[in-house]
């Protein structure tokens, strides 16, 4: 999800999305198509996708056969993902099937949007990456919840002080946005900036982190 450059929603989330607290979340709509290959139907990857109301968009979730993550996407970016699965995968290297809170990771994705922030803290993924990148990515699953860190926090978190813009790119190109928080980097001016599900879907999931964190008992803070 991070990896797409799109542009800010505008300062405002849609009002259906605001008023989302009560509804059912999962969506009837079906993904994007794409089937397996006839030719070679024991070669590809089989992924499942789930989709899923949140306060800011209907998001994807994209899982092995393992219950691993190997993507989450909001859906106005439906595209994106097949095209970033496409250049992971290759083009007849998988296929898409429609699914059910596959291995429960859409009913821990729903918790967290719920207010229970630690429900996606040890989901499994399954991320394909240089070994910078993993690295990069591991990191930024040890930013507490209700934090941020700068480019080159996360650079010396790696022992890469010299790398940020690399590192920036790494956490650009991060395929499993809100369980893999890439949105809990920022700016080293404190500004929000890079977010490929837009800025504003950035600074609603901090607002939430912050708000949910400040609601724990002081000793789990």
């Amino acid at each position: 999800m991070c990896t797409i450059s799109a542009r800010a929603l505008g300062g405002q989330v849609g009002t259906d999305e605001m008023a989302y607290g009560s509804r059912r979340r999962r969506s009837r709509r079906q993904p994007v198509a794409h089937s397996v290959p006839n030719t070679q139907p024991n070669d590809v990857l089989r992924l499942s996708v789930d989709r899923t109301r949140t306060p800011i968009g209907e998001l994807m979730v994209v899982a092995d056969g393992k219950g691993r993550l190997r993507a989450t996407h909001f859906s106005d970016h439906e595209q994106a993902l097949v095209r970033m699965l496409e250049r992971q995968y290759g083009a007849n290297g998988f296929a898409l099937e429609p699914a059910r809170n596959p291995g429960g990771l859409t009913a821990a994705i729903d918790a967290y949007f719920e207010g229970d922030l630690t429900a996606i803290d040890s989901l499994p993924v399954a991320l394909v990456g240089t070994p910078f990148q993993r690295a990069v990515w591991t990191a930024l699953r040890g930013i507490p919840v209700g934090t941020t860190v700068s480019y080159s926090d996360l650079a010396r978190r790696i022992d890469r002080p010299r790398a940020v813009r690399a590192v920036g790119l790494a956490n650009g190109a991060n395929p499993v946005g809100v369980v893999v928080p890439c949105h809990r980097v920022i700016g080293a001016d404190g500004r929000l900036v890079g977010y490929g599900g837009g800025i504003e879907r950035k600074r609603w999931l901090l607002a939430h982190e912050a708000a949910a964190r400040q609601a724990w008992p002081i000793g789990l803070r």
